[in-house]
């Protein structure tokens, strides 16, 4: 009768007499799988056991304009190389040439990262990337990437126009500009900005790295692992083609860059129709700085002197003048204009003139009475502000003398005050300036207003050096962040007598007949500002001005870096604080203030009404929020390049930034060579040993997994 089953229980539960051995592999496979998954569960802490990540970095990006393509990239993967610590030039000789185990991954001291050293590491396949240690404090002898001509081409100096100027052939601007962030690098470079993760790593080559004796050290070794890879190459031309193509073809289009845009801020003192366009016999005065800046790190940005002196001095200036009584009875209009994106061949300033020109901005060139300019202030000596006018358009007699009336007026306004207003001379050319963009356009009256008579005075220009210590802005030890918000610093009080002088020379050159001596700018608002965009943005007074649902901007470390993503932080916050200085308060609900197209009196073609969190009640935590009437707009900074589709455009902009898919750092042991083969071979071995143990148990399952006969059972 053959065999049968031990007891009928069982029978029951299995099924046939076959089944047991069938059971038990599919045990064993269950369990295989439990295994696999809990592995899986398990996976990020076997990887945190192995790699410590490097979470406050910043990467050279690569960007793009007509012609060429700028910063640093990684290899699709990644790149990884044995560190080095590189702390004076001799240690170079390791990487480059002694060195046993290439290719090195390098930490540079900050004094170290230079155009002289990097040009060393360009171009040799032992240096897979670069980590630069922040210098403390600033290297002394200055640190500039920047271009020794800033802005190259893109000014009013030409071949046609003042061609004895033309490409700084006068002065050099920059004269500590190295370039270096305009070099093409196939490795990928980051910046540490986290002192401890510096000495992480250092003390991880101090442990396995450094060399014993003059031989190279033993297996295993610190290592690190650069992701920076860029989508686009070549130029804007080729990367801008490439993604119009996808998105003319593909249904999921894969763009490879982006342009360099944002928002130009600006209002008026006298509001004015934004969506009409102003009398042709209306006079404006146009008031203008920049408000980005740029290093070699992407968003390493703080740009003290470069931008922020300049454009707080600009706020004040707005909030002095709209604190005087007549100043609607005022002849000429005045607009505050803050322009995005000037660092990359003046893009807002650019975008306004062209927008101007083809009446898509409620000015019109012709509405220009003059301009003013804030460039960098911060620096002065013995309190001189240089003022610098275009001797190329003061050869015309009538400019002529309404340049000379305008000097007169900024020198007249000076007198008295700690600041004192010089002519930089006939024969000096502007400085890089948005002013140069108008000039382009069309012969208008203007001035800039410097620290500097020729070269800069500020020896860190677009780099991550450019920080409130090169200001001096100090305070004292021990303030709460609240007390550090309220301290009126020795800059503040330098920055709030250029507002004053300005506003003041502003409000005679509108026609004002009054004594100027009331009109005074607030050194405890420039204070604040300074805090709030050189030390940290999430204070209690930008909270209070924002609204609720722009909170998420206020990020610890200020940064003015145009991007392409927009607003950025830097141009809400702008927009927010002129609003604050120069609007009012109005006794709007939030529905109201919201929609004020609803309700008649608002008078919604002049002003711009915004619904801010407001300050905190001092006897609970929520806010009190309120409604605020402001002439402040945004304008859109994206280069006419762009909308006309002249991608190799010479007359416009042409900057794009590469997307990528991710940035990230970290550092890890590893083993040689010979040890990794060993272990591929060895678990080869273990994996095919494995598969034909499991084949062969497989096989005799029937005989390895069966049940004894129950010695009870009686068969008949």
């Amino acid at each position: 009768a053959g065999r049968v089953c031990g007891s009928r229980g069982m029978q029951a539960a299995a099924g046939s007499c076959r089944a047991p051995p069938l059971a038990w592999w599919g045990l064993c496979r269950g369990l295989l799988l439990a295994v696999l998954a809990a592995g899986s569960c398990q996976g990020n802490s076997v990887e945190r056991k192995i790699y410590i990540p490097l979470n406050k970095t910043a990467p050279c990006v690569r960007l793009l304009n007509a012609t060429h393509q700028i910063g640093c990239q990684s290899s699709i993967s990644g790149d990884t190389g044995v560190i080095h610590v590189v702390e004076k030039e001799d240690d170079l000789n390791w990487v480059l040439a002694d060195g046993p185990h290439p290719p090195y991954m390098i930490l540079l001291d900050g004094n170290l990262f230079n155009r002289r050293v990097l040009l060393q590491l360009k171009g040799t396949s032992r240096v897979s990337g670069l980590a630069v240690a922040v210098a403390k404090p600033s290297p002394p002898q200055g640190f500039s990437p920047g271009l020794k001509c800033p802005n190259d081409g893109f000014g009013v100096y030409s071949k046609d126009y003042g061609p004895q100027f033309a490409h700084c052939n006068k002065t050099v601007w920059n004269p500590v500009g190295s370039g270096l962030s305009y070099e093409d690098f196939d490795f990928p470079i980051f910046l540490l900005e986290d002192a401890n993760e510096t000495q992480v790593i250092k003390q991880c080559y101090q442990d396995h790295n450094v060399p014993r004796d003059g031989s190279g050290p033993e297996y295993p070794l610190c290592a690190m692992q650069l992701f920076s890879h860029m989508h686009a190459v070549t130029s804007t031309v080729t990367c801008m083609r490439r993604s119009s193509l996808q998105s003319t073809f593909s249904i999921n289009p894969e763009v490879v860059c982006d342009p360099l845009l944002d928002y130009n801020v600006w209002s008026t003192l006298q509001p004015i129709n934004s969506s009409g366009k102003v009398d042709p016999e209306k006079e404006v005065i146009i008031v203008a700085t920049r408000i980005d800046s740029h290093s070699f790190f992407w968003n390493i940005a703080p740009g003290a002197e470069s931008a922020v002196s300049s454009f707080v001095t600009h706020l004040a200036t707005a909030e002095a003048l709209h604190k005087v009584s007549d100043v609607h009875l005022l002849q000429r209009n005045i607009m505050f204009t803050f322009f995005q994106g000037e660092t990359f061949d003046y893009i807002g300033s650019s975008r306004m003139v062209y927008d101007m020109e083809k009446d898509k901005f409620p000015l019109r060139l012709d509405n220009i009475h003059s301009f003013v300019e804030l460039n960098q202030v911060a620096l002065r000596n013995n309190s001189i502000l240089w003022m610098h006018t275009d001797p190329i358009s003061r050869m015309n007699d009538t400019v002529e003398t309404q340049v000379r009336n305008l000097l007169d007026i900024l020198s007249n306004s000076s007198v008295g005050a700690n600041v004192s207003l010089q002519a930089a001379g006939f024969s000096q050319p502007l400085p890089p300036s948005s002013f140069q963009r108008f000039l382009r356009a069309r012969h208008i009256p203007g001035v800039v207003l410097t620290d500097h008579k020729t070269a800069f005075q500020n020896r860190y220009y677009q780099s991550m050096y450019d920080t409130p210590e090169n200001i001096q802005m100090q305070y004292p030890e021990g303030l709460s962040p609240e007390e550090t918000l309220e301290y009126v610093t020795d800059t503040a009080k330098s920055l709030a007598e250029v507002a004053t002088v300005v506003a003041r020379a502003l409000y005679r050159l509108a026609g004002g007949a009054n004594n100027t001596s009331a009109i005074q700018a607030d050194p405890k608002t420039v204070s604040r500002m300074l805090y709030g965009f050189l030390i940290k943005m999430n204070n209690s007074w930008f909270q209070s001005i924002i609204k609720p649902d722009l909170k998420g901007i206020l990020g610890d470390v200020p940064q003015h870096y145009v991007a392409v993503s927009s607003p950025v932080n830097t141009t809400y916050l702008v927009q927010y604080v002129l609003a604050n200085l120069t609007g009012a308060v109005v006794n709007l609900t939030k529905e109201e203030c919201l929609n004020p197209e609803k309700t008649p009196s608002s008078e919604k073609e002049l002003y711009e009404y915004a619904w801010v969190q407001g300050s905190l009640d001092p006897n609970s935590t929520s806010r009190v929020p309120y409604c605020v009437r402001s002439t402040v707009h945004l304008s859109k900074a994206l280069s006419p390049a762009f909308e006309l589709r002249q991608w190799g455009s010479t007359e416009y902009s042409t900057w794009t930034e590469s997307r990528w898919k991710e940035i990230r750092a970290r550092i890890f042991l590893v083993a040689s060579k010979e040890l990794e083969i060993i272990t591929l071979v060895v678990g080869i071995a273990i994996l095919i040993f494995s598969l034909l143990a499991t084949y062969f148990i497989n096989a005799k399952a029937d005989v390895l997994f069966s049940i004894p006969q129950d010695p009870g059972a009686v068969a008949y």
